[in-house]
């Protein structure tokens, strides 16, 4: 219709195809305001400074955060760094599960450790050796998996893994170890229902039974050598 008026998107949009409109027409401003949500009117300049630093504000929080992310990786890399160059230290199945067990509690705070490796005979120390035949009858869920788990166990679960200390462990995470085949399995258990949560990210752990496998399957050669001849 001849005459007739923009519509508001027509103005909004020819505004934001020509952003310096206002700098051509400065007067304008001062006759303009937008009402404020406590009913009070601001100019569009002061309004824009309002946005603007409200922006500000939201960029300097998810700077923050990503800023708390980065140190939280700096000191989870800095403990795991710990953890690993210990393991690679040790030179027996007992000093490598004695290393693993300080690691784990000093630099984790992790409350219990186990050790739990399949047939192998004439462990002392802090790892315990069961068959695997029994492991695959007590805890075949756990045996049968490759994956880390987390969360909680029943009651015959925690009793297998961690002996008379099992009735104090609330939650767990579960670690197989396999390398060519099953080696065993490690447990980390904490008296805080809450610690170990079935929806927690088990990326670390599970790297840590990685790692774990890859130095503990040359320390189990030699016994198996042994066993063979």
């Amino acid at each position: 219709m001849p005459g007739a008026l923009p519509s508001e998107a027509q103005v909004a949009a020819w505004l934001k195809a020509n952003p310096d409109f206002f700098e051509r027409h400065p007067d304008l401003l001062a006759e303009l305001a937008i009402p404020h949500v406590t009913g009070a009117a601001v100019s569009l300049v002061e309004r824009q400074v309002g946005v603007l630093r409200e922006r500000n504000v939201e960029l300097r929080e998810r700077l923050h955060g990503l800023l708390e992310v980065a140190r939280e990786n700096d000191l989870l890399f800095g403990k795991m760094r710990g953890l690993i160059l210990a393991l690679l230290e040790a030179a027996s199945v007992p000093a490598l599960a004695s290393a693993l067990e300080d690691e784990l509690k000093s630099r984790f705070a992790s409350e219990f450790i186990s050790l739990m490796l399949f047939d192998a005979d004439g462990l002392t120390g802090a790892a315990q050796s069961v068959t695997l035949q029994a492991a695959q009858e007590q805890v075949p869920g756990l045996v049968k998996g490759r994956q880390a788990i987390a969360g909680q166990l029943r009651a015959e679960e925690l009793t297998f893994l961690f002996g008379h200390e099992g009735a104090q462990v609330k939650s767990c995470a579960v670690i197989p170890l396999h390398h060519g085949r099953a080696l065993g399995l490690l447990a980390i258990g904490s008296a805080s229902p809450e610690h170990f949560r079935t929806s927690m990210d088990t990326l670390f752990i599970s790297f840590i039974g990685e790692v774990l496998a890859r130095v503990l399957l040359p320390l189990l050669a030699p016994a198996a050598t042994r066993q063979s001849a």
